[in-house]
């Protein structure tokens, strides 16, 4: 509804000039058109949406309030809009007696249209509201006067429907959507285990749940409490936007939940993979531990004076673990079998690695011993290469290195001994003929 421009003369004023009988039409067009355009703005009012529902709602909180005081504005509105109209027919009446008006018609008209002699009731003029003041039996308007009071009564009420209606447009349907995808993660979420009371994500859903119908409660009866009003100060009405806040955390905190279970579910379609791998880790570091066992009796056997590290046995711990584990998967309780193979896969990994170090420690003697093996029969070949095979100190001190290598126990610190003692002789024996060369020439 728009206010109608300003007249010439000053309205209410006894010195105010009299308008001319084209001034009178133009007024009485300018008015006429303001009529149809106010008529048009309450009707769509009256048939708006927003105050259907609002109508027939079990309001509370500030929708209540509010509603309940736009109501009355509307009321307001159109008793104003009647006197609007009587004051109007009355005017053009007399514009219509005569086509060429009097001056005393002039006057007159001049009166009704710029004059304040719209009478309505005291309500009416205050508002129709208790904060409006003390009440009056009546009080005159002009009819610009008139109009702005129906435009600051429509604004208002018209705020109030909008917003209210704009709420309700916008978040009762999306909570709907929520909760119907709440209710498939729900569904989802027991298949694999994850309920109330025997999982955080089970109990999160059963929040989430009443938290959305709370809300929806909430939203359908008291709808402007999820209004916020433009922070630019902007007039017109239904300024703003819907506050989410509320159904924004709901919606974060289920696709928490989503990602956990769809985490479960991935644990369900690979848990009997992965419960193969774990038992092939565990039964290679059990083997892995049984021959360093086997090779600790051999090493302890045939090597004297070493000191050979203990061996202990299968980790009853994992063994129970991964017993357990099965038994989850047996039993579909996906959401406690996903950590507990999470820590078992790296734990068999760390076993499997102390078997293998485990059996690298106590064969160590053995491969010292292999060592010293190996580099006696390399010198021994270097030898007879060079033609010494025969010599009888180079004999000598292989064959006594032999015995000590190849007798059980073996002391390794006395064997490594007669293999550097046969390296040095080697070594003095194929020295020996260079020297004499150089001697002779």
């Amino acid at each position: 509804m728009g206010v109608p421009g300003p007249f010439p003369g000053t309205p209410g004023r006894p010195d105010a000039p009299v308008l001319d009988r084209e001034e009178v039409d133009r007024a009485l067009d300018r008015l006429g058109a303001e009529y149809e355009a106010i008529e048009t703005s309450l009707l769509a009012l009256q048939d708006h949406a927003g105050r259907r529902l609002l109508e027939g709602a079990d309001l509370s909180g500030t929708t209540k309030e509010r509603w309940a005081a736009a109501e009355r504005n509307i009321t307001v509105l159109w008793s104003l809009f009647d006197a609007y109209t009587a004051a109007l027919e009355q005017a053009r009446e007399l514009r219509e007696r005569r086509r060429w008006p009097s001056a005393e018609d002039l006057a007159e008209l001049t009166e009704l249209l710029h004059g304040d002699g719209v009478t309505v009731p005291g309500a009416a003029a205050a508002g129709g509201g208790p904060e409006s003041g003390p009440a009056r039996l009546s009080e005159r308007f002009s009819l610009v006067g008139l109009v702005e009071r129906m435009n600051g009564l429509y604004a208002s009420s018209l705020d109030v429907i909008v917003a209210a209606d704009a709420v309700w447009s916008a978040l009762p349907a999306r909570i709907d959507l929520l909760s119907a995808e709440l209710q498939r993660t729900r569904s989802l979420a027991h298949s694999v285990g994850v309920r109330p009371g025997e999982h955080p994500a089970g109990d999160d859903l059963e929040r989430i749940t009443e938290e959305l119908l709370r809300l929806r409660a909430r939203v359908i009866e008291d709808p402007l409490a999820f209004w916020v009003s433009s922070s630019t100060g902007s007039s017109a009405p239904g300024g703003g936007r819907p506050d989410t806040g509320r159904y924004d955390r709901a919606a974060r905190a289920l696709e928490d939940i989503r990602r956990e279970v769809a985490a479960v579910l991935d644990v369900r379609q690979d848990a009997e993979r992965r419960l193969m791998q774990l038992r092939d880790v565990l039964s290679r570091a059990d083997r892995t531990l049984t021959e360093a066992r086997q090779a600790r009796g051999e090493v302890l056997a045939k090597i004297a004076a070493s000191e050979v590290p203990a061996v202990s046995g299968p980790s009853a711990a994992l063994h129970e673990q991964l017993a357990a584990a099965a038994d989850y998967r047996r039993r579909a309780q996906w959401h406690r079998l996903s950590p507990l193979l999470d820590s078992l896969e790296e734990e068999a990994e760390d076993e499997l690695q102390r078997a293998r170090e485990s059996l690298t420690a106590v064969t160590a003697p053995l491969a010292v011993r292999a060592e010293l093996r190996g580099r006696l029969d390399a010198y021994r070949a270097k030898v007879a290469r060079h033609g010494m095979a025969a010599d009888p100190l180079l004999i000598e001190r292989y064959d006594l290195a032999r015995r000590m290598l190849w007798s059980a126990p073996c002391d390794l610190r006395v064997a490594e001994q007669a293999v550097w003692r046969y390296q040095q002789a080697t070594a003095e024996a194929l020295a020996a003929p260079q020297a004499e060369g150089r001697g002779e020439s």
